[in-house]
C-alpha cells in the first residue's frame, strides 16, 4: 500500500507539473509576465506623464513589471480599441480619461462602446488644466485673451478631438461667448511644440505638458481651469476668478481593462492601485503634475463615467462638433 501510494503521489506531482507549464498565463498566478499599460496619446503629454509615474509605482504594488506603450491616433480611439480587443487576462491595460471614455461616444461611430467593452478598475487622479499662450499671441491675462477672441477668431490646439483639452476649451468658448478655431493633434506634446513655434494662438492643456515652459517663460500661463489655484503656479488665477463665472474643468485618469476580467485579477489590480494612491511619494509626484488622487473603484467608477458622459455630451451637443 505504501509503495502504491508513493507511485500515485509521484504520478500526480508529474501531472501537476505538466499542467502548470501548459496552463495559459491567465490561469497561473497573476502577474506571471509583464503587463502593458496603453496610453492613447503621444509621449510628452499629461496622460503620458501620469501613466509613467503610475506604472513605476504600480509595479511595486503588483509585484510584476508594467510597460507603458503609446498608441496615439484617431482621437485616442486606436489605443482604446487595442485594449477593448485584448484578452481579458490583465496583461493589457489602459490609462483612460474623459476624452475616449465619455466624449468620443458622442462624436464617433465607435467599433466598441467603452462603457460596454472596457472594465473600469479604479480611478487614479484628477488634474486641473492650464490656459497658456505662446509668442503668436502676446497677452498676459484671461481678460485680454477674451478681448482678442471677441475681436477676431483665434486658433487653439488640443491633444486631439474629444480630448480633455478640446472639451475644456469648448466649455470656455461657450461660457465666455467666444468663436474659436480648433486644430487637433495626436497628443499634447505635438500641440505644445506648435504653440511654442507660433503656429497656434493658445491651448487649454495639462499642467505637466507645459509647466517647464511656463517656468522658463517660453509660454505664459493665464489661468488654471479648476476650482482652486495650483500650488506650483500660485500667482496664476482660476478661469472663474478671471471673470468666466461657473467655469470648472479638469482631466481625470483611470485604470481600465478589457471587459471580462476575472475577480482575482480585478481584485489584485484594485488593491495595487489603492496601495499606489496611498504612497506619499506617488501623491507628491501627482501634485507636481497638478493632480490629486481620485479613489473610485468598480461600480462607483462606472457611475462616475456615466455622469461625465452626460455632462460632456451636453457640451458637445451645444458645440455641434463635426469630425471629418
Amino acid at each position: 500500500m505504501t509503495h502504491l501510494t508513493r507511485r500515485s503521489l509521484l504520478a500526480l506531482a508529474a501531472a501537476a507539473s505538466f499542467l502548470g507549464a501548459a496552463l495559459p498565463a491567465a490561469a497561473q498566478e497573476y502577474p506571471s509576465k509583464p503587463a502593458t499599460l496603453i496610453v492613447s496619446y503621444a509621449a510628452g503629454g499629461g496622460t503620458d506623464a501620469i501613466a509613467r509615474v503610475f506604472a513605476a509605482r504600480l509595479e511595486k504594488a503588483l509585484g510584476g513589471r508594467v510597460i507603458v506603450e503609446n498608441r496615439p491616433g484617431s482621437a485616442a480611439n486606436i489605443g482604446t480599441e487595442v485594449v477593448a480587443s485584448a484578452p481579458p487576462d490583465g496583461y493589457t491595460l489602459l490609462i483612460g480619461n474623459q476624452g475616449p471614455m465619455v466624449v468620443n461616444p458622442h462624436i464617433f461611430n465607435l467599433k466598441h462602446d467603452p462603457a460596454e467593452a472596457l472594465d473600469p478598475i479604479a480611478t487614479i487622479a484628477d488634474a486641473s488644466l492650464v490656459v497658456v499662450v505662446g509668442p503668436r499671441l502676446p497677452v498676459t491675462s484671461m481678460g485680454e485673451l477674451i478681448e482678442k477672441a471677441k475681436a477676431g477668431e483665434l486658433v487653439y490646439g488640443s491633444a486631439g478631438n474629444a480630448s480633455a483639452s478640446h472639451v475644456a476649451t469648448l466649455l470656455l468658448g461657450q461660457k465666455a461667448g467666444l468663436k474659436l478655431k480648433h486644430v487637433p493633434y495626436k497628443g499634447a506634446g505635438p500641440a505644445v511644440n506648435d504653440l511654442v513655434g507660433g503656429h497656434i494662438d493658445f491651448m487649454v492643456t495639462t499642467i505637466p505638458s507645459v509647466i517647464g515652459l511656463v517656468e522658463d517663460k517660453t509660454l505664459t500661463a493665464l489661468a488654471v481651469t479648476g476650482k482652486e489655484r495650483f500650488a506650483a503656479l500660485p500667482d496664476v488665477p482660476t478661469v472663474a476668478e478671471s471673470g468666466v463665472a461657473g467655469y470648472d474643468a479638469s482631466a481625470w485618469y483611470g485604470l481600465l481593462g478589457p471587459n471580462g476580467l476575472s475577480e482575482d485579477v480585478r481584485a489584485k489590480l484594485v488593491a495595487a492601485t489603492g496601495e499606489t494612491l496611498a504612497d506619499p511619494e506617488f501623491v507628491a509626484k501627482l501634485g507636481q503634475d497638478g493632480a490629486v488622487p481620485l479613489t473610485l473603484t468598480g461600480q462607483a467608477f462606472a457611475d462616475f463615467m456615466a455622469a461625465e458622459r452626460t455632462r460632456w455630451g451636453e457640451v458637445v451637443k451645444a458645440a455641434d462638433i463635426k469630425v471629418e
